[in-house]
């Protein structure tokens, strides 16, 4: 399903705010790299994702009412094994009808699970002023905490990418710290670009986190977004 045609089915269904398994399909349209995954309804399916792509996973809930999965047990993470799976499975379902019971699921989300690399957070924001406003920087769960963003307005060059990259304090980990190899630079100019492309073309985007993007010594992959629409 196309952005536009998202985007219209949630204003039909009166949300704002896109499933990761829908905002998953907006990234994939824009040629944004998504980890592995596929929405399931029954623990075989998620066997056969399992058994498919190899251990370890993360099975998420995925329902419109549920807007910040972890809060309502709708994560669980580092699933190592088909014994360790059926019990995260079922775990999950229980977790879900206990804090959320007016959730309605459309299923739960089997995703390959990265190790390694750096996590980065790529995004973007409506600006009463500026309009569409694209943001990079360190990112996973410390975000808030390095608050080392930068910003550009919407649309930008290939050197806008780049200079977004150069201006956070972490470049400097991004390129190689203690031994360890560096990102790929050129993988996160790419899905930088492709952000701002997609907040160019979809104004009605309000707001955007694509946290965390795992940029590794080759490539680059997004884990997890948010979009909010107006």
């Amino acid at each position: 399903m196309k952005p536009k045609e998202i985007f219209a089915k949630l204003k039909l269904q009166n949300r704002n705010n896109l499933t990761e398994a829908e905002a998953r399909e907006v990234l994939i349209h824009y040629g944004i790299p998504v980890a592995k995954a596929e929405l399931v309804r029954s623990f075989e399916d998620a066997l056969r994702f399992g058994e498919r792509i190899g251990y370890p996973l993360v099975l998420k809930a995925i329902s419109p009412q549920i807007i910040h999965k972890t809060e309502a047990g709708g994560v669980i993470l580092n699933v190592r094994n088909d014994k360790e799976l059926r019990l995260a499975y079922h775990q999950l379902l229980r977790n879900v009808k206990s804090k959320r019971p007016d959730a309605v699921l459309d299923g739960i989300l089997v995703q390959q699970m990265l190790s390694g690399g750096y996590e980065v957070i790529v995004g973007g924001k409506y600006d009463q002023t500026f309009g569409q406003v694209l943001a990079f920087g360190f990112g996973g769960i410390f975000v808030e905490v390095y608050d080392d963003i930068s910003f550009r307005i919407v649309p930008i060059s290939k050197n806008d990418a780049e200079d977004m990259i150069e201006e956070v304090k972490a470049v400097k980990i991004l390129k190689g710290y203690r031994g360890k190899k560096p990102a790929d630079i050129p993988a996160l100019v790419d899905i930088i670009m492709k952000t701002s492309k997609m907040l160019q073309e979809n104004p009605e985007i309000r707001e955007l986190d694509i946290n965390p993007v795992f940029a590794m010594s080759q490539g680059a992959i997004a884990t997890d977004a948010r979009i909010i629409i107006e």
